[in-house]
């Protein structure tokens, strides 16, 4: 399924993508370039449309921007209302997250004697880009700002077929520090 609401601005963006997904080089090295890419874009505020920016008041909203045609990325505008979260997954690739506005939390976690174990917590801000690769890539996700948060996902992977880019949910009681 070949998906696509690109703004002009967004055009420029799957065109780099496109670029750096297609230079070769595993999944680490493409997730880094492809980090690298999309921060390059995260300052333009032409990026998204209104509707696109739209969020939903009872959990994060997801909105398909661009899959391309072979399957070999997507990109997934996430918009995010205070307190908002995702549950503790992985995902089926790599994935790369860009903050368009305000800022992400970011979990990790490791598996251990069936628990979940936080390895980390990073805040990341307006501007910046990161990545995660398969296996190893448990997070969780949220808002825990007092105002509005958009972030740019681009996973390698097709979304329009799975229809996520999540592995796996895990539910598992979460072992405290």
């Amino acid at each position: 399924m070949t998906h696509s609401l690109l703004s002009p601005t967004a055009t420029l963006l799957v065109g780099s993508l496109r670029e750096a997904t297609t230079r070769g080089g595993d999944d680490e090295t493409v997730a880094a370039r492809v980090s690298r890419t999309l921060a390059g874009h995260l300052t333009d505020p032409f990026l998204l449309s209104a509707a696109q920016r739209e969020p939903d008041p009872d959990a994060y909203r997801q909105h398909v921007l661009h899959v391309e045609p072979d399957g070999s990325f997507s990109v997934v505008a996430l918009i995010w209302l205070p307190g908002q979260e995702t549950c503790i997954h992985d995902h089926v690739s790599w994935c790369v997250v860009g903050t368009y506005v305000g800022e992400e939390e970011e979990t990790t976690y490791r598996v251990q004697d069936d628990r979940l174990v936080p390895l980390r917590v990073n805040k990341t801000p307006e501007g910046v880009a990161s990545y995660l690769v398969p296996p190893g890539d448990i997070h969780k996700v949220c808002n825990n700002s007092d105002s509005l948060a958009i972030s740019i996902h681009v996973y390698g992977a097709d979304i329009g077929v799975l229809g996520t880019s999540i592995r796996r949910r895990y539910d598992l009681p979460v072992r405290q520090r």
